[in-house]
């Protein structure tokens, strides 16, 4: 980066033996943050996860090491134990590290739990937030994830837990906590989701969309209704972002990247 960028910005300086845990946002690697980019410049070791874009990598300074450290429903995947011993090990030799992941760190991330590997291990840390593909991503398909005229909460889930089942939730308490739910890596579960939902009150013909891809040029959008989901999701990329709500419909006139969505009604 611009040395007078990171003079004008009064950026921190990213030091030797310390961790950067930063979030490279969902897809479009235009998303990542002035910090972010500065750490791609600077670091000795850089971590990634799948799901950074390699255009990225790119910027990395010559000589830098590049380790890949991605995990993928799936797909046989770093163990998140050797992720961390690895970040600790690197830092303690004197090297700048940086974690570039996708999305956000602590947004079902696993930030959370390197952080806390790197501060019992006592290794200094900084976290750099990035966009969300829960909040990125629907901007991308022209979803907002607030708009006063539809809802004034949102409730972000995952679509399954550490067993890799659909996460044990009051879900009777999430189908009535907000009018809007975002459900993160829940293709899987589409279905069973949308069951439990309906069960607990939601409507069946509530607007639901499924956008595939967020961020990327590749990104696609099915919008269907809660009731539709889950055959709708059997046509959708594994890399998928659920939205179930009424602000699915402001899609029509806020699709600022004019990619026609695909409709699909439940037979």
């Amino acid at each position: 980066m611009d040395r007078n960028i990171i003079k004008a910005l009064d950026l921190p300086a990213f030091e030797k033996g310390l961790v950067w845990l930063v979030g490279a946002g969902p897809g479009d690697p235009g998303l990542i943050t002035a910090l972010g980019l500065m750490a791609l410049r600077e670091a000795d070791y850089i971590l990634y996860d799948a799901l950074v874009d390699e255009r990225l990598l790119k910027l990395a300074r010559k000589g830098a090491g590049l380790i890949f450290a991605g995990k993928r429903a799936g797909v046989t995947s770093c163990k998140q134990s050797d992720i961390s011993n690895l970040l600790i090990d690197l830092a303690r030799e004197g090297h700048r590290v940086l974690r570039l992941k996708g999305g956000d760190p602590f947004t079902f991330g696993r930030g959370g739990e390197e952080a806390g590997a790197l501060a019992k291990a006592r290794v200094p840390f900084r976290i750099v937030p990035g966009i969300t593909a829960g909040i990125g991503g629907l901007a991308y398909a022209g979803i907002p994830v607030t708009h006063r005229d539809t809802n004034h909460a949102v409730t972000f889930i995952t679509g399954h837990g550490a067993d890799g089942k659909l996460p044990r939730l009051d879900w009777q308490a999430v189908g009535k906590g907000s009018e809007t739910l975002v459900f993160y890596m829940a293709r899987k579960y589409a279905g069973e989701i949308a069951d439990v939902l309906i069960a607990a009150g939601r409507k069946q013909d509530e607007p639901a969309a499924i956008v595939a891809n967020a961020a990327r040029a590749d990104q696609n959008v099915i919008v269907t209704t809660l009731a539709g989901l889950g055959k709708a999701a059997e046509k959708s990329s594994p890399l998928s972002i659920i939205v179930v709500g009424e602000n699915v419909r402001l899609r029509k006139e806020l699709d600022w990247l004019g990619k026609t969505a695909v409709l699909f009604s439940p037979a």
